[in-house]
């Protein structure tokens, strides 16, 4: 059976790090999503990483969803305007209402929020909760030490098998997208 994805949820920094390609592939992923028709779901910031992909997007006539919360806008990300915006009351439940409203997930560089959201995914793909795609996109192997990790768990036996994962990566965001526009699975999703 193959599952068209028509939302993604995108992770990563509200921050743009220090590498310019982060900003450069999270503008093309943004632009992308709206050029084939995928609704862009996301944490609702106007800065970083985070209001490039959604401005991108917006620029290239895509459907945007925010997700935030009251605390995150007054500590650290002003929330994007002219979007639908939700605002949940914590954290947990912005990442629940983001998992929700998402066919797949998209991770970018970023920070420690990113890991979180990335780990939760992994840990709900590990215990059966979910078997919705995660993608990887790559820029200047950002995500290579993780992935490294990752491995080191499976070889000290702490996770079983790392191919039970519902996990893609990528090097470009041509590739990436690639990749999601050709996903099918057999299972049905969560």
């Amino acid at each position: 059976m193959k599952k068209i994805i028509k939302s993604i949820a995108v992770y990563c920094g509200h921050e743009f790090g220090n590498d310019p390609k982060f900003a450069r592939d999270a503008a093309r992923v943004g632009e992308l999503l709206a050029k084939n028709g995928i609704k862009l779901i996301f944490g609702g910031g106007d800065v970083g990483l985070m209001g490039t992909v959604c401005n991108a997007a917006l620029d290239n006539g895509g459907a945007v969803l925010g997700v935030t919360t009251s605390h995150i806008i007054a500590r650290q990300e002003p929330a994007h305007t002219g979007i639908e915006l939700r605002m949940t009351e914590s954290i947990n439940a912005r990442k629940t209402e983001m998992f929700q409203e998402s066919d797949a997930f998209i991770i970018l560089p970023g920070g420690l929020g990113t890991l979180n959201e990335l780990t939760d995914i992994m840990t709900m793909q590990q215990i059966g909760e979910t078997q919705k795609p995660l993608f990887f996109l790559n820029t200047s192997d950002f995500w290579h030490p993780f992935s490294r990790l990752f491995i080191h768990m499976q070889n000290c036996g702490f996770i079983e098998n790392v191919h039970e994962y519902n996990i893609h990566g990528a090097r470009t965001p041509d590739e990436l997208i690639k990749k999601i526009l050709n996903y099918s699975t057999t299972k049905l999703e969560n």
